[in-house]
């Protein structure tokens, strides 16, 4: 149980009769029951002192970097606020010391292509995020995938960056 304070987070669990049991045909689902038959949703909020939850992340989407979490969804809203930045997506990739560092995947607006910067993105992020949150690396790509219903495909990220160097 977290503090009612807006700023604590941890992974929304959720029980009851109109709650489901399981996955029909799927025991890898089995994984998001707990012992006492909480459901984890996966999803990452905070509560306010009026009951308030807003989500902020997957847990599947943190990065966890030298024991602490770092949220893939506040650096992706920070870097699409660059200017000239049209799509940016957040993944983790293994590293030796920090176990996970965040690599951003940025999307150039098109009148910008080939002319932004990764020097530029840390330079407009330096002020807007903790030391430790900035990513190591970041690349451009032409296009973040997409999913059936137009969210970013992390997987597909993952897959194609998954032996990038620290």
């Amino acid at each position: 149980m977290l503090p009612w304070d807006g700023k604590s987070v941890g992974e929304i669990q959720v029980r009851g009769p109109w709650v489901t049991s399981g996955y029909y045909n799927n025991p890898e689902g089995a994984a998001q029951f707990t012992e006492d038959g909480w459901f984890r949703t996966g999803d990452v909020a905070s509560l306010d002192r009026d009951g308030y939850i807003q989500i902020t992340d997957r847990t599947k989407d943190l990065i966890k970097s030298g024991g602490e979490w770092i949220s893939s969804v506040d650096m992706e809203t920070t870097i699409m606020g660059h200017p000239k930045v049209l799509e940016a997506a957040v993944i983790a990739v293994p590293h030796p010391t920090w176990v996970e560092r965040p690599l951003a995947c940025v999307v150039p607006k098109p009148e910008f292509a080939g002319q932004l910067t990764a020097e530029e993105i840390l330079e407009y992020l330096t002020p807007r995020l903790a030391k430790w949150w900035l990513p190591d690396r970041v690349v451009f790509i032409e296009a973040v995938p997409k999913t059936s219903v137009g969210k970013f495909d992390k997987k597909v990220l993952r897959e194609r960056f998954k032996d990038t160097p620290p």
